[in-house]
This record gives C-alpha cells, sequence and structure tokens, in this order.
C-alpha cells in the first residue's frame, strides 16, 4: 500500500506539472494576442527560453534556496519514493517559471531579450525562491514569528502572493523603468490606442490558462490524499466572478472578458481550499472589478504603459486574493478557519515589498549595466525583425 500511493503521489503531481506547464502556451498566446503584430514571434520566444532558463537556474540554484534540497547526488536517491522530490520540482518550477511569464507581459514590444534572461535568472535563482521558502518552507522563521503576533500563520495555498502578487510587483518596476512604448502618449496629451493585434490568440491564451489553472490550484495539494474538490468549485466560481464582473464594467470589451477569469483565479489561490464557494465567487467579482477600473486608470490617467496589465492583474488581485483569505476563509463566512486577517494583511505586505524593491534593484542595476530597452529603430521595426529576423508571417510579408 505504501508503493502504490508513493506512486500515486508523483503521478499526481506530474500531472499538475504538465497542467502546469501547459498554462505557459497560454501565457504566450495571450502575450501573442494582446501586442501589434510585429511583436508577435518575439512574444512566443520569449516564453519559452525564459522557461528554459527558470528551469535551469531553479534546478541548479533555486529549489535548494526555497526547500535546502540539492540534485548533486546519484540518480539513484534521486528515484527514490518513485522520484516524488524530482516531480515535486517539475511541479514547482512551473510556478517559479511563471514569475518572468507574468513580467514579460508588462515589458512587452520595447525591452531587450539578453538583459531579460540575466534578471529571468536572478529572480527565478534567488528572489521568488527566498519569499517560496518563507511561506511554503517555514524559512528564516517568519512564519512562526507571524503566527505568534496574529495567532495563525501567513496562508497561501497556491500562490496568490507567492507567485501572482510578487510577479506582478516585480513588473512594475520593470515597466516604469523602460518608460512607455513609443508614441503611446503623446506630447499634446493624445493617447495611442495600440489595440490587440489577434482576439482569437489572446482568446486561446486566455482558455489555456484557465483550463491549467486548475492544475496549479488543485494539484497545490502535493499529495493526491489531500486533494479537494473544494479547491475545484472554489477556482471555478472565482472564474465565472471575474468574468461576469468584466464583462459589465468593461462593456463587453473582448479584452476585458477573457482578462476576468484570470484575475478571478489569481485572487483565489490563498484562500480556495478554505472558502466556500459563494464566497470565492464575491472574490471573483472584486478581483475582475479591480481589474478593469485599475487597467483603465494605469494606461489612461497614470500613464503606465503595463502592456497586459500585469500589474493590476497579477500584483493588485493577487494581494487581493491574500488578504480575500483572511476573510472569507473566516468561519463566520462559511469558509473553513484556522486563518487570521491580519497573519494575511501581514503576509500580503511582506510579499509586495520584497517584489517591489527587489524589482527595482534587479532592473535599475541592469539598466545601469547594459540597458533595458530596444533602440528606437528596433522599437520601430519590431522585436520580431530586430531580434529574431523574422516575422510572424513571413510568406505574406515578402509578397507585399
Amino acid at each position: 500500500m505504501e508503493a502504490l500511493k508513493q506512486g500515486s503521489d508523483a503521478l499526481f503531481i506530474l500531472l499538475g506539472g504538465i497542467m502546469v506547464l501547459a498554462m505557459h502556451a497560454g501565457f504566450a498566446f495571450l502575450e501573442l494576442g494582446t501586442v501589434r503584430k510585429k511583436n508577435q514571434v518575439n512574444a512566443l520566444v520569449k516564453i519559452l527560453v525564459d522557461f528554459s532558463v527558470s528551469t535551469v537556474v531553479y534546478f541548479v540554484v533555486g529549489y535548494s534556496v526555497a526547500y535546502g534540497t540539492s540534485f548533486f547526488v546519484g540518480a539513484e536517491q534521486l528515484a527514490a519514493k518513485n522520484g516524488y522530490e524530482l516531480v515535486k520540482f517539475f511541479f514547482l518550477l512551473t510556478f517559479a517559471a511563471a514569475i518572468p511569464a507574468i513580467i514579460s507581459g508588462g515589458i512587452a514590444e520595447r525591452a531587450r531579450f539578453w538583459p531579460q534572461l540575466i534578471a529571468t535568472a536572478v529572480i527565478v535563482g534567488f528572489i521568488y525562491p527566498l519569499f517560496e521558502g518563507i511561506v511554503w518552507n517555514q524559512g528564516f522563521g517568519v512564519q512562526a514569528w507571524i503566527k505568534g503576533l496574529t495567532g495563525e500563520e501567513f496562508h497561501d495555498f497556491a500562490g496568490s502572493i507567492v507567485v501572482h502578487a510578487v510577479g506582478g510587483w516585480l513588473a512594475l518596476p520593470a515597466v516604469i523603468l523602460l518608460g512607455a512604448r513609443a508614441n503611446r502618449y503623446r506630447k499634446d496629451g493624445a493617447i495611442s490606442a495600440h489595440p490587440p493585434s489577434n482576439i482569437p490568440f489572446l482568446a486561446l491564451g486566455a482558455w489555456v490558462l484557465t483550463v491549467g489553472w486548475f492544475g496549479f490550484n488543485v494539484m497545490s495539494a502535493q499529495t493526491i490524499d489531500k486533494i479537494s474538490g473544494l479547491v475545484a468549485v472554489n477556482s471555478l466560481m472565482a472564474m465565472v466572478g471575474g468574468t461576469l464582473a468584466a464583462l459589465v464594467l468593461g462593456r463587453n470589451d473582448p479584452g476585458f472578458v477573457h482578462n476576468g477569469p484570470l484575475a478571478g483565479l489569481v485572487a483565489v489561490c490563498a484562500g480556495s481550499d478554505l472558502m466556500h464557494p459563494l464566497g470565492a465567487l464575491g472574490v471573483g467579482v472584486v478581483a475582475g472589478s479591480i481589474f478593469v477600473v485599475m487597467f483603465t486608470l494605469t494606461q489612461n490617467r497614470w500613464k503606465i504603459d503595463d502592456v497586459l496589465g500585469v500589474w493590476p492583474l497579477h500584483g493588485l488581485c493577487g494581494a487581493w486574493g491574500g488578504i480575500a483569505a483572511g476573510i472569507f476563509g473566516a468561519k463566520a463566512l462559511g469558509g473553513l478557519g484556522g486563518v487570521s486577517l491580519g497573519a494575511q494583511v501581514l503576509g500580503t505586505l511582506m510579499g509586495v515589498g520584497w517584489a517591489l524593491v527587489s524589482g527595482f534593484v534587479v532592473y535599475g542595476a541592469i539598466r545601469a549595466a547594459m540597458g533595458l530597452r530596444l533602440t528606437a529603430e528596433e522599437e520601430y521595426d519590431g522585436a520580431d525583425l530586430a531580434i529574431h529576423k523574422i516575422g510572424s508571417t513571413p510568406d505574406r510579408e515578402v509578397n507585399w
């Protein structure tokens, strides 16, 4: 029976890893559909190469920083318990690699290729694993300190803060330091729309992310005996809540509609194992509303050119999710309890602060050392031709 459980656990978390791996295709197509046509190839290449760099760095350094487990041992030892530790690495790698995938959407269309890969290596090797280890592996005694202060540990079941808020708040300094795309905000005060290039691809990316998210959330149990249908249904309810809120507030705009479910899913990650489904629906509605309102403010009022709106979507909706777990996870609102609003606020602020400071340090240092942005000519030509020497439809370009 023990051997059967070990095999089942390894298969369970492996399937979760595969589902979250598929989400990276969602990131790629969401970005491809949102950016202009001259930057579509770059969107696809960035996500794949970022994932590859993340894999190597997380295997060699990051996983050890977070969990104290080194893979520099014999294969016989690695294969113990059906290789569970290896597939656990695979599963958690897909979370870690989501950080540069999130950032990619914010800095799209004007960021240089190799400097961003250097940032990816630093973030996935050190910045992200340090906070991951604090929340999910009792690192530095921080969780014990929070529990002593508030009565409960900071609860983040599937990464509203650890993954999404950290990714979104890391992206904000990068977006600010890069500056807006050329002609996005004109001197006369006019705003150039730069509309999405391909709504079907944008929708495809959103759907792939949505489906994969059920692996992201449900498989965060990490062993099959801890699987919970509550997590699955709460994820579903938050997804539809975000969609409907974005539909109404976004006035039928397809970009808002297809980011709405993602906003809900980002927010429900932290407390998806604790909330009542109606609470999860409410969390999703608020998250979808946050995305539409704050995306509009960011782009039009504050003139921060966050191309895919990753700060509102991941940074703000993630932070809302961390706090919402302390509200809707409480027994008074139908939740399972065992969570403290004070702990949730404190843990959320820690994640936001760590990411924001780290983002300015990492991207500020890279900008000073080698620059972050394409030249004006390269940006005008598009990242596809400037970096990859080919467009998304080269046969048409030759004919034209």
